[in-house]
């Protein structure tokens, strides 16, 4: 028996009702298995923790997390409490940046049961691969005077080391896809960091000549995920632009609500973390309307990179096998209640 532990931070809002949810079914899909088992320690470290303590973590929490195998981590922030500059920045972006979570990963695909806002979404699906340590987010700026001569500058940092790390791993998961990887660039407006991300995008690419590759203006690439977004597998991308492109992908499919992100570490000294993209909703926090299928497809995303890619497929089949019938939350046009889809993927996981 291959047991894991993992770190729960199920955070704020409906974090609290959506991470409880995910962890049913993960110890469904290990009873269904039959090899593995999961073994969860939970921290309340959040917006609650933070007018508590004036952190929103211990200041120990880092060594705490470090002797686990994944941190899954639900929603974060609650900005009639806390700024969400203080809330982001004092867990979610503690923990990717001093983990060297140096690559996130979001997926996107036509969803079947969920309506899409494309007319003809032709069944798109495609993954995301962020740079997601330094680009557009370095803390390296600041800002100066005020009044009329206040300025504030913001500097993009671009390492050879971090680009092409980021690169190489959108153009290996491309060859366990289909093939294809996409540049997400700016090099005709943005004159230093994208012609130097270009250069070594081409250098990457003669690694692969299996791989087809096209680099797209970021621009052109936002709009092409809305009016095309069937002819992209993999899409390599700096921080900033990851991040708007994959709130796009979210979106194509129906809901941010069902959007999954994993955050990896590479070196093995540190654990990934696995969160949903969308936020805490505060507003329909203990209604029982939350829809956990994010956090639950984030749970697939663990389970692959445990190496279960398999388990992990079955899971997502028997979610849309679950939306396709009709059983959903308010927000994707069902009725549903976060308990009753949930019971309906744990009782279908288990026929």
């Amino acid at each position: 028996m291959k047991r894991f532990e993992i770190a729960v931070i199920p955070g704020d809002g409906i974090g609290k009702e959506v991470v409880p949810a995910a962890l049913e079914v993960l110890n469904a899909v290990a009873e269904v298995h039959g090899g593995i088992s999961f073994q969860f320690e939970s921290f309340p470290w959040s917006c609650d923790y933070y007018e508590q303590h004036g952190k929103m973590m211990p200041d120990d929490g880092l060594q705490t997390l470090q002797n686990f195998e994944a941190v899954f981590l639900g929603a974060v922030g609650d900005p009639t409490r806390v700024p969400d500059h203080i809330s982001l920045w004092g867990l979610l972006i503690k923990i990717r940046r001093e983990f060297q979570q140096v690559i996130n990963i979001r997926p996107a695909k036509y969803f079947l049961g969920l309506s899409s806002p494309l007319l003809h979404p032709k069944e798109f699906d495609l993954l995301v691969v962020r740079e997601n340590s330094e680009g557009e987010y370095s803390e390296i700026g600041g800002r100066i005077h005020k009044g009329d001569d206040e300025i504030a500058i913001q500097n993009a940092v671009f390492t050879r080391k971090g680009t092409e790390r980021a690169m190489r791993y959108a153009f290996e998961l491309a060859r366990k896809r289909r093939g294809h990887v996409t540049s997400a660039t700016k090099s005709n407006g943005i004159v230093y960091s994208m012609p130097f991300w270009d250069e070594v995008f081409k250098d990457v690419r003669k690694d692969y000549p299996d791989i087809q590759t096209t680099s797209t203006h970021i621009d052109a690439l936002a709009a092409f995920f809305v009016t095309k977004p069937q002819v992209f597998d993999v899409v390599v991308a700096s921080n900033l632009f990851g991040d708007i492109l994959t709130d796009i992908g979210a979106a194509i499919m129906g809901s941010i609500g069902i959007a999954p992100a994993a955050n990896i570490n590479l070196n093995g000294k540190y654990p990934s973390m696995f969160e949903p993209v969308h936020g805490s909703a505060p507003d329909i926090y203990g209604l029982g309307i939350a829809n956990p299928i994010g956090q639950i497809w984030t749970a697939k995303m663990m389970l692959d990179h445990f190496g279960y890619q398999e388990l992990g497929q079955h899971l997502l089949d028997v979610v849309e096998n679950v939306t396709d019938a009709g059983i959903k939350t308010k927000d994707i046009g069902g009725t549903a209640t976060t308990r009753e889809v949930t019971s309906e993927i744990i009782r279908r996981l288990k026929k």
